[in-house]
């Protein structure tokens, strides 16, 4: 044969070759098309065939293609189907998954080509999951520029390639080869197959969520974080967790020893990350405490918890997770956690969902660091003598005696997600209660959960455990708005009590909080460093916000923890009690005021009690008004009278607005109920 006709169809084989090798993600119609037609040339050249390549042969090509890409995905289904999976490790296990769910993937969608609407080429040929859409699968600006320009050359010739044809395509291949490299394919992660998690492993999980975050939609999260590591870190983590007590003795004795207290993240990740840039990750001298609050009213809060849950297995002894308010079924369900394990994990959503409830349940409450410091989610509770025996129909004003950490570690913290009655009221009081300028511990009437405590508590819980400093968390600039009496935390940490035996502090670590909501505070987050030898000499540092992108809301912005009744039995127990379209609480509907104040331990809720029309009952807010009578408020009015009068002021208001709505005669419970249809309406 002429060598000059070998060359070229050897060339032509090195172009079939290619061109059958490669993916056509994120080229073009126009691109798709000649490189097709390239190829339909090539295959001539090598079967000897001497006649013009036309569109029509470009679009049976593609049928063809398209056909055998259907019946090869059936194929692959079927043999899936019947083998045997036992061996397997998980990086063998994930990748017959990811294969199975790309078959049926081509499958579900059978594509055809159509002649009348060539543009369609490339949605109808690069057929890869919507996770692969937006990701550095092939950099085809490279492709394009070295190969299609000598594709759309060689179309132009009808029936014989020349040679500078050839040498530049084999001069694209060689740009094609180092486009697909294997760093250039999206990744996504294995979990060890030998079960240990390396520090190297759990930076690359960081740093992969970061690029994610970023780069893929939600809704292809689960095609970088399979179902099956998440279920081997979060039983992982669970194992760890469970065998700590509820209060953990964290030993850090070292000279060199130091340990750093974060506050509240709802699910920031970006925040975290930054976090860890300011203040390093943990270490043989580096201790972490988190109080809580890993997920909800941010986009974010699966990769905040699992990247903390992946450090707590590497760093058992160095890294403690408690529990917040929001680790519960009730809570994440309702600020947003839910909504986005199921948008990020779609039908294996319910599945990896109550996968992370599970590990909520066995979070630990409370910490004792070097044995002089006590750090909680919400702060004090009540002793387990002065617990009622169940919820009583009416709330009466009595006696509360303050808990003890022996009485702490008998907490059956797994009841988590159980209706916070009876003895399981001591959970409630560790997650919501709150500190308070007036002495004594008393039962918080306005919101029927927690507790208030004094500094004269702070004062005997520090002496009775031979403690000298409190760290808290549980509240952000929102709950602070409007006291006088404490810090707003916008700096991100606030001083409450201040006695003879220590301090009690805030802290929150959320950032330009909340992500999702009415009314972003753009407050500091803040952490603290307790070091050796004095651990119980705090030194607090606050961070701002790092970027973050922006994404669509995991919660309803009206949802707002402020106004949120401790949930009773009947209400998780039916599911039409709070559902998405029945939320009740618009945000700012009630402002936060401490009536014990006053003296007064039972002042006026906004909520009301109405039947679901179900044989149940369904709390409703009382709607706010417009325009409320009396307000603004003369200047001369003093805290906290001035804070009080408001909050009248704007209740009456409220329901007078009600009756002015109608349906007088049947009562006010009637025109709030219709308002609250209106509402969602």
């Amino acid at each position: 044969m002429d060598p000059h006709k070998e060359r070229i169809k050897t060339g032509c084989h090195k172009i079939l070759d290619g061109i059958n090798s490669m993916s056509l993600v994120n080229l073009d119609d126009q691109q798709v098309h000649s490189l097709v037609m390239m190829r339909e040339i090539a295959r001539g050249v090598v079967d000897d065939q001497n006649r013009k390549v036309t569109r029509n042969d470009v679009i049976r090509a593609l049928r063809r293609s398209i056909l055998k890409m259907v019946c090869a995905s059936r194929d692959i289904i079927r043999l899936l189907s019947r083998m045997s999976y036992e061996g397997l490790d998980d990086q063998q296990m994930n990748l017959l998954l990811r294969m199975n769910e790309i078959a049926h993937r081509i499958i579900d969608k059978r594509p055809r080509v159509a002649i009348a609407r060539p543009n369609l080429l490339v949605e109808q040929v690069a057929l890869l999951d919507e996770g692969m859409r937006d990701s550095p699968v092939v950099e085809s600006s490279k492709i394009g520029d070295a190969l299609i320009d000598g594709a759309q050359s060689m179309s132009n010739d009808d029936d014989m390639l020349d040679v500078e044809h050839v040498l530049r395509f084999e001069n694209g291949m060689n740009v094609a080869q180092e486009s697909l490299s294997p760093s250039c394919f999206q990744q996504f992660l294995l979990w060890p197959p030998d079960d240990c998690i390396t520090l190297e492993w759990v930076q690359d999980m960081m740093s992969t969520f970061e690029h994610v975050s970023q780069k893929v939609l939600p809704s292809a999260f689960c095609n970088i974080v399979r179902t099956i590591l998440v279920d081997k870190l979060t039983d992982a983590a669970s194992s760890i967790l469970c065998e700590e007590p509820n209060c953990v003795e964290v030993d850090c004795e070292g000279e060199d020893s130091r340990v750093i207290v974060v506050g509240d993240i709802h699910g920031q990740f970006h925040d975290l990350l930054s976090l860890f840039k300011h203040a390093g990750v943990p270490s043989e001298s580096q201790f972490y405490v988190f109080n809580g609050n890993y997920v909800g009213k941010g986009a974010w809060g699966i990769e905040v918890l699992l990247v903390l849950l992946a450090w707590k297995v590497l760093m058992p002894h160095r890294i403690y997770l408690l529990c917040g308010n929001h680790e519960s079924r009730y809570y994440t369900g309702r600020y947003g956690f839910e909504n986005e394990v199921w948008t990020k994990y779609g039908k294996q959503g319910e599945y990896v969902y109550n996968k992370f409830l599970e590990c909520f349940k066995v979070l630990p409450l409370a910490s004792v660091i070097a044995n002089c410091v006590y750090t909680t989610h919400g702060g004090f509770f009540r002793s387990k003598h002065s617990a009622p025996s169940r919820k009583p129909k009416h709330r009466k004003t009595q006696r509360v005696d303050l808990g003890s950490l022996a009485e702490l570690s008998e907490v059956k913290r797994a009841r988590i997600g159980s209706p916070y009655e009876g003895p399981n009221i001591l959970l409630t009081d560790i997650l919501w209660s709150k500190p308070s300028k007036r002495n004594g511990l008393r039962e918080n009437a306005g919101r029927k959960y927690g507790l208030w405590w004094g500094p004269d508590c702070t004062e005997a819980f520090l002496k009775r455990h031979n403690l000298k400093l409190i760290i808290r968390s549980h509240e952000g600039p929102d709950a602070r708005a409007g006291q006088d009496d404490f810090g707003n935390m916008m700096i991100g940490y606030s001083l409450d009590h201040d006695v003879e035996s220590g301090k009690l502090y805030t802290l929150f670590s959320a950032p330009d909080y909340p992500q999702f909501g009415q009314k972003r505070y753009n407050n500091e987050g803040a952490y603290a460093i307790l070091q050796s030898p004095d651990f119980a000499s705090p030194s607090f540092f606050s961070f701002k916000a790092a970027e973050r992108p922006t994404v669509d809301p995991y919660v309803d912005s009206d949802a707002d923890e402020m106004d949120l009744p401790a949930p009773s039995s009947s209400q998780i127990a039916s599911t039409s009690a709070f559902c998405a379209s029945q939320r009740p609480y618009p945000g700012g509907s009630r402002p936060i005021f401490d009536f014990s104040l006053l003296g007064i331990d039972n002042g006026p809720s906004w909520s009301v009690e109405l039947g679901d029309g179900l044989g149940g009952t369904q709390v409703m807010q009382v709607p706010r008004a417009p325009v409320v009578e009396g307000l603004p408020l003369p200047p001369n009015i003093q805290e906290p009278h001035r804070s009080a009068y408001k909050y009248l002021f704007e209740l009456v208001g409220a329901l007078k607005r009600g009756c002015n709505k109608g349906d007088c005669e049947q009562g006010p419970c009637v025109s709030i109920e219709k308002q609250n249809q209106e509402t969602k309406g």
